[in-house]
Order: structure tokens, then sequence, then C-alpha cells
């Protein structure tokens, strides 16, 4: 199975506020479904909360939580090992945030897909873990008007 982490994030590192994304950027929610279609997602309860419609139209939807046992269109488990352990050998599963869920997937991560905004936000309390640069070769980088699509692949 390919593990491997889709977001959005400002230069800071800065990826949400009170629970919700910084910015809105239709050609990266495009992107995200594009990408994400048809695979599972793994993402933090907090993370499911925030979505405005529920669990994520035609993807395996998994969600960690220790608090609760069952969403409806969603697979519930009470670690990121355990939901992993839960996916196809052949298929790449996405990590979608939030904040504590890419820190515990980093060490097992393939592949980064990073939305990166070239501007601050004026709050955030939710960050992107830092990752050594090192450990990754950046296989795509596409440039727009104020933020950048940039995939980068474990060395």
């Amino acid at each position: 199975m390919k593990i491997s982490i889709i977001v959005a994030m400002a230069e800071n590192g800065a990826i949400g506020f009170r629970n919700q994304l910084l910015y809105h950027i239709p050609e990266d929610l495009k992107r995200f479904k594009a990408l994400t279609i048809g695979h599972t997602v793994v993402m933090g309860r907090n993370t499911y909360l925030s979505l405005p419609n529920g669990a994520l139209p035609q993807r395996r939807n998994i969600v960690l939580s220790r608090t609760i046992k069952n969403i409806t269109g969603c697979d519930v488990y009470v670690s990121l090992e355990e939901a992993l352990h839960s996916c196809s050998e052949g298929e790449e599963v996405f990590i979608i945030g939030g904040e504590k869920v890419y820190r515990q997937a980093i060490p097992m991560v393939q592949r980064i897909y990073l939305t990166l905004i070239k501007r601050a936000p004026l709050q955030a309390d939710a960050f992107f873990p830092k990752i050594s640069i090192q450990q990754w070769d950046m296989s795509i980088k596409e440039e727009r008007d104020g933020y950048s699509f940039i995939q980068y692949d474990r060395k």
C-alpha cells in the first residue's frame, strides 16, 4: 500500500484555525477531489467534524476516534495503525488531517501532495509537522497565482 499525505499549508506551516481550513482555493479543492476519488481517506475526528456534508462521497472514509464508535458512511478505528491494517495491499491511502494524524503518519508516508500557499494567515492554531527535506525529492512543482502544487516523494 502507498500512504500519502494531502495538505494545503501556508509557508509558515499553518493548516487550520478553529477546526477550519485557512483558505478557500477552488482549484485546490478540485485537485483534492481528483486525487482522492476512489481511494481511502484517513482523518482524525475533528477533521471529520469540520466536513460540511459528512463523509466524502466516492471514497472510503476512515475516521480515527477514541470517543465516537459509529459514524454514518465511515469506518471508525482507534489508531492509525489499526486503520491502515484494514486497507488493501495495492491501494493508495490518503491521510487528510489533522495535525496529530499528520504527525503520526509522517514516518510511514511515501508521498506528500502539498498546496503551498504564499501568504501567512492572520490566525492559526494547527500546523503541519516539520519534515526533514533531505528525506524527500520534489517530483512536481506547478506554480499558480499565490500558491503552488508540489509533490514530494520519499527518497
